[in-house]
């Protein structure tokens, strides 16, 4: 079985880190988001990919070949122009799986742990699910007793349902699948502008085709910068991970608080890192205390405190810093 991932889009949410490199090779726990979502498919034993591209395209497709030359993986890249939505980056690759009998699918943004032979074991369609406080801002799964989905709805004005559909999808019935996406396509139903998978699935159980529900143990959704940031923090603490500590960096005076991920070459001056940050290689940081961000390969960062933060690469980011000699009674606020 082959697995299809879209990763055309230009990521504005995640603006302006994304004006200079694609959403889908930003870090997250210290390695890009299409890297946590490729090797989870390789570790269930899925050797065959086809990659959607559009924006920055040639940057995700040359740090996939280079980042798996080594292994017997195959990836077919197809380009998306113009990009229309998931359901439309779909239908642009349908030549590399159109003779398949089934296939997995994971959107590009959606870092998922679950149980892979539960779903490979299922003999139908299946969606991953996971339960949302905001239903009405993604898709859901409306089901009935017995768990197969009754209706799949993107953006319910109303929902009738907190199924919120995490973006991965297992199609036992492709010819079915590709009928659908050309229905939304020429009937011109879309979603702010755009064709989406929810709307294809939901031609399918129109016509007949059962999807059960699977629930996902994680579900990090990496689509804004606060839901990155919560990404990178829970990758960072689950199990097994290995922190840095300071026999392991260039590191003076300061303080790791785990769990980190600093790269090569990094150098650590005065400063208190963590929890929950990822620096990356050749960064220089100094007299800053940094929490819960996420920081650049090649970037300086002097006389900050910085939290919850997004810093692209090769910047350069200066404080103040600051000598006062205060009298008593004295109130001075620089600011939160």
């Amino acid at each position: 079985m082959k697995v299809l991932i879209p990763v055309a889009g230009r990521g504005s949410n995640l603006r302006p880190l994304t004006n200079t490199q694609p959403k889908a090779l930003l870090p997250v726990a210290g390695k890009p988001i299409i890297a946590h979502i490729i090797d989870k498919f390789i570790d269930s034993g899925f050797d065959e990919f086809i990659i959607v591209i559009g924006y920055m395209g040639a940057r995700i497709e040359s740090f996939i070949l280079d980042n798996y030359k080594d292994t017997k993986v195959h990836f077919e890249f197809v380009v998306q122009i113009p990009r229309e939505g998931s359901a439309h980056a779909i239908l642009v690759a349908q030549k590399f799986f159109k003779d398949e009998d089934e296939l997995m699918l994971c959107l590009g943004d959606s870092i998922v742990n679950l149980d892979m032979k539960q779903m490979l074991g299922n003999s139908n369609s299946v969606v991953g699910v996971q339960k949302v406080d905001q239903p009405g801002k993604v898709g859901v799964a409306e089901v009935n007793q017995e768990n197969i989905v009754k209706k799949f709805v993107e953006r319910p004005k109303i929902p009738k349902s907190n199924l919120g559909l995490v973006g991965i999808y297992k199609i036992t019935n492709v010819p079915l699948l590709l009928e659908s996406l050309n229905y939304v396509v020429q009937n011109n139903i879309t979603c702010n502008n755009e064709f989406v998978i929810t709307d294809a699935i939901q031609h399918m159980v129109e016509q007949g085709e059962v999807f059960n529900i699977q629930f996902v143990e994680n579900w990090y959704d990496c689509g804004a910068r606060l839901s990155l940031l919560e990404a990178n923090a829970t990758l960072l603490a689950r199990p097994g991970f290995e922190t840095n500590t300071t026999s392991d960096l260039d590191c003076d005076k300061s303080i790791i608080i785990e769990p980190v991920k600093i790269g090569e070459n990094a150098v650590i001056r005065n400063a208190i890192i963590g929890p929950n940050v990822v620096i990356g290689d050749e960064a220089r940081i100094e007299n800053c205390i940094v929490a819960n961000s996420i920081i650049g390969a090649y970037t300086s960062l002097n006389d900050l405190l910085l939290r919850n933060s997004l810093v692209g690469h090769d910047s350069t980011l200066k404080g103040i810093a600051q000598s006062l000699n205060l009298g008593d009674h004295t109130e001075i606020n620089f600011g939160n």
